[in-house]
């Protein structure tokens, strides 16, 4: 039986992470075992430039958390070397970013995750990570409504460019007459 002072730190830890994942719009469970130190350190400079909190912790500890929190779908899920990517900004930057190592390190695995609350399952994080990034988006959203408006502008500068000078000299035929 542990000590009141250990289960009360683990207790503490659980609520931690159960808040974190309340909080969180999307995390992904990986597998991530076999990864070299190398790209280990890659991965998580890469998920702290986009924002993406990084927790690795006993399985015991994440399942209790997830309890609390309504994931216990992760619980089939939760054996071996685990970690938890969270994000609390980009829905979709942990599935990306992970997604780039489990395509290139074999033992690494995605297993599962959640996005506003529900739980996912690894394909879906599959999906979740081919989607463009937010500022791609807005920049096509963006790219789209601007093109009708600039094809309108050179419509009208070639309507211009076509009858402008016999138009623009008759207005100011008239103006200098009064």
């Amino acid at each position: 039986m542990p000590s009141k002072k250990i289960l009360e730190s683990k207790q503490q830890i659980v609520a931690e992470l159960a808040g974190k994942l309340r909080r969180a719009q999307s995390g992904v469970l990986v597998k991530y075992q076999g990864i070299t130190v190398g790209d280990d350190t890659e991965m998580r400079k890469k998920l702290r430039a986009a924002e993406v909190e990084y927790v690795v912790m006993k399985n015991s500890l994440t399942k209790r958390a997830c309890d609390i929190v309504g994931y216990t779908a992760w619980d089939e899920h939760l054996s071996g070397m685990n970690a938890i990517a969270i994000s609390y900004n980009d829905p979709v930057a942990p599935a990306k970013i992970l997604k780039e190592y489990a395509d290139k390190i074999k033992t690494f695995e995605i297993r599962a995750g959640f996005l506003d609350g529900a739980v996912i399952d690894a394909a879906t994080v599959v999906k979740l990570a081919s989607i463009p990034s937010k500022e791609t988006l807005l920049a096509r959203l963006l790219g789209s409504l601007q093109s009708p408006i600039s094809s309108l502008a050179r419509a009208l500068q070639a309507i211009l460019d076509k009858n402008g000078s016999a138009g623009s000299e008759a207005p100011a035929a008239e103006a200098t007459a009064e």
